[in-house]
């Protein structure tokens, strides 16, 4: 074998067709780009062109990310909570949870989960089983004498 006989297979490579090359060619005339209009010129490009009219990509509106899991919490008012003992709703010797503020009226339906917030002045001493409370509604509940069990995993903050 010299390096001047070395060739492809048989079959391995083929000629590019030349188009726009006479009729007899077989690709002559249209060079197969089918007739006229403007995908049968050169440089096209409209991929979302709608002729001027403002495109269907633009005219729908952005809809953002949703997290496809997020939960849908009730939050409270630590006030709300007060008017609530105060009818009698709530005593103070019953666990505060998703449940049973429900059942006294502070909330229409249960949702997943309840989030306290410090809004409004608690006096009454309280046992919370909640799903999240805010740093305010802690130690305002804390300060009376109650105590809450937040059922949120805990996350840890990372130091940016």
């Amino acid at each position: 074998m010299k390096l001047n006989e070395i060739r492809d297979n048989e079959g391995a490579t083929k000629n590019r067709m030349r188009v726009g090359r006479g009729i007899g060619s077989g690709k002559g005339k249209t060079g197969g780009r089918g007739v006229k209009g403007q995908k049968a010129r050169t440089g096209v490009a409209i991929k979302g062109f709608e002729g001027g009219q403002m495109p269907l990509h633009r005219r729908l509106p952005k809809r953002g990310f949703t997290p496809p899991n997020a939960l849908d919490l009730n939050e409270v008012n630590l006030g709300r909570i007060q008017v609530a003992v105060d009818v009698g709703k709530l005593t103070a010797g019953t666990m505060v949870t998703n449940e049973t503020l429900v059942a006294a009226g502070v909330l229409s339906k249960p949702r997943d989960g309840v989030k306290i917030l410090g809004q409004g002045e608690l006096t009454a001493s309280l046992t919370f089983e909640v799903f999240g409370a805010s740093k305010s509604a802690l130690a305002a509940i804390e300060r009376v004498g109650g105590s809450v069990k937040v059922l949120a995993p805990v996350v840890a903050e990372t130091a940016a």
